[in-house]
């Protein structure tokens, strides 16, 4: 079979489409290796959540990827109904699919798909047409969808004339070289109809016709989750939402050659995807991120200005040069900076550097934690209280030129004044170039239990028993008949979350390499990749975390200020062996 008309998946919804699709990104890749498929596309619904790991997975396969979305558009920008996906049988609006076509496309998405979010509330996104046309600039093909496409539905409801009427002004918004009708065939007594007439009304106007899986799970066996989360997410048991469930299981990935037999009468329908697909795809490494510029003063760049900054502090912490207080320690500073700028991290250095100072200056205590206590040049610029030189601690620990990616400098901050810091860095580098980390809420057995157990019709109290048993007597204690779906939806996304204290910031505008969102919390946007993710894509993030014992330590500062007319600097403190040993005895309560 020639390679290059190999079948290639492009409408696809992994586990990332919450609570709809049935499979992890790595199972569809996996399957679609199996199935020698031309390539895949990942089109989950209003976001790019799960394209890093997408992208891993097809790496280790070599399998070529295709990144897109599946976005539920609302009339005008001024359509204010709620209309979250959680809690709907059916949730309103009808759907558009969405794939880049290169870099480029993809950041043009990405921006698109963090307007409508922010345009919208947590879950209840706002995007239309005319919006997403100023978007494109030819950079995106438009697929019409699935049985909530503007095809499909018009089609549905009105008639063949009125779908074509739709696909016409799909034509003069995006242009008929960027459209491609949507055929699929899950075995619905209704879909040769459909699709017969939507292959006329695309052949009829010079438009691409493609055949698509409109893929939820990745092989038959996925029916059964699938069903499931569709009753998780509209909070309904399964007989309550059986009504509104296909009436097939045929939304897995299928081969070339089941697919060629599927489509026979609508001849290059198959053909057609794997010009889509090459057309298409692209290696995500090729939007990888900066750091922002960090303002310096005229006449500087960030490595010179880091080695003035670090120098003068030097003088305050060792003394001069040639009279240093602690041998070595110029010597250390200097291998320490000379690695740094080698290896293009002064900038990082600086953006730390700026939140201590925010936080000093407020007086809102803070400490860099970890390995960065290794760094003499952290020690000197205030990031931590620890003097590496004279502990002997070993700067390579920290930083190397034999490791990959930039140092990581943690800051612990007094709890009750993280937000402050947060709010500052959002200032101070804008909503465009900084965001907060995502935390993909996974299944875990136990909360699993209870969300499958619920579809199933088990009442509260049953569910209680039942969690209780888990816990005492393990998996083996579950029902029949949910047992299998309970392990199964382990580790599968639940919901997006936040970070604790995770910041991204970026050169370019952050929402074009990852869609931006709502978090619950009012007033935090929120990445749609986790950290590991965001590592993954090269994203630089800065932990800035809540620690209640530091406020607490605060407060005794504060204590001995007043009663004793003291001020304790910590970093000044005496390093005693007596104090280590009872440290190491765990004997310091």
């Amino acid at each position: 079979m020639n390679q290059q008309l190999k079948y290639v998946e492009l409408h696809c919804h992994s586990a990332f489409s919450f609570l709809d699709g049935a499979s992890q990104p790595e199972e569809l890749i996996e399957e679609a290796s199996r199935l020698r498929l031309g390539g895949i596309a990942l089109t989950d619904h209003n976001g790019l959540y799960g394209v890093v790991r997408f992208s891993q997975a097809a790496k280790d396969y070599g399998m070529k990827t295709v990144f897109g979305t599946e976005l539920t558009l609302r009339e005008s920008d001024s359509d204010t109904t709620p209309n979250p996906r959680p809690g709907q049988n059916d949730p309103l609006g009808e759907h558009l699919v969405i794939l880049a076509k290169n870099p480029e496309g993809y950041k043009k998405l990405s921006l698109a798909i963090t307007d409508g979010q922010l345009k919208g509330s947590k879950a209840d996104p706002v995007f239309t047409l005319e919006t997403l046309a100023e978007s494109s600039s030819g950079d995106w093909m438009i697929l019409t969808g699935c049985r909530k496409g503007p095809l499909a539905v018009a089609l549905a409801e009105r008639g063949p004339s009125a779908a074509e009427r739709k696909l016409l002004k799909l034509i003069d918004l995006f242009g008929a070289d960027n459209l491609a009708v949507e055929l699929w065939d899950h075995g619905d007594p209704l879909d040769t109809a459909r699709n017969d007439v939507l292959a006329q009304i695309a052949v009829r106007n010079n438009i691409l016709h493609i055949a698509t899986g409109n893929v939820h799970y990745a092989t038959p066996l996925g029916r059964r989750m699938s069903a499931t989360l569709s009753a998780i997410r509209s909070r309904k048991s399964l007989k309550e939402i059986d009504p509104w469930l296909p009436v097939n299981g045929g939304a897995h990935l299928r081969s070339h050659g089941e697919m060629s037999r599927r489509f026979a009468q609508w001849p290059g329908a198959v053909e057609n995807t794997a010009r889509l697909g090459d057309l298409c795809a692209f290696d995500l490494s090729l939007v990888a991120p900066q750091l922002p510029a960090f303002e310096v003063p005229a006449g500087y760049n960030e490595a010179s200005w880091l080695k003035e900054l670090t120098y003068e502090a030097a003088a305050h912490r060792y003394g001069e040069r040639d009279n240093e207080k602690v041998p070595g320690a110029f010597h250390q500073i200097d291998h320490e900076l000379e690695v740094i700028t080698s290896l293009g991290f002064e900038g990082y250095f600086l953006v730390v550097l700026d939140i201590v100072t925010f936080c000093k200056r407020e007086k809102i205590l803070c400490q860099g934690r970890g390995s960065a206590a290794n760094s003499a040049v952290c020690y000197v610029l205030g990031i931590t209280n620890v003097d590496a030189v004279s502990l002997g601690l070993l700067f390579e620990r920290f930083l190397s030129r034999a490791r990959e990616g930039p140092p990581d400098i943690d800051i612990d901050i007094e709890s009750g004044r993280r937000d402050e810091v947060i709010a500052y860095v959002y200032e101070r580098y804008g909503r465009h170039h900084a965001a907060q980390v995502a935390n993909v809420i996974t299944y875990r057995t136990r909360s699993a239990l209870r969300d499958v157990a619920r579809a199933f019709g088990y009442s509260e109290e049953s569910i209680d028993t039942l969690s209780n048993k888990l816990r005492k007597e393990g998996s083996n204690s579950l029902p029949d008949d949910i047992k299998d779906l309970v392990l199964k939806c382990k580790d599968l996304p639940r919901h997006l979350g936040i970070h604790p204290g995770g910041m991204v910031l970026t050169r370019e505008p952050v929402a074009s390499i990852c869609p931006v969102e709502w978090a619950r919390k009012e007033g935090r946007s929120v990445l749609q990749w986790d950290k590991d993710d965001c590592g993954a894509a090269g994203l630089v993030k800065f932990d800035l975390l809540g620690l209640g014992m530091l406020e607490a330590v605060h407060g005794a500062i504060d204590l001995i200020e007043v009663n004793y007319g003291e001020v304790i600097d910590l970093g000044a403190l005496e390093q005693e062996d007596e104090v280590y040993d009872m440290l190491c005895e765990a004997d310091s309560v």
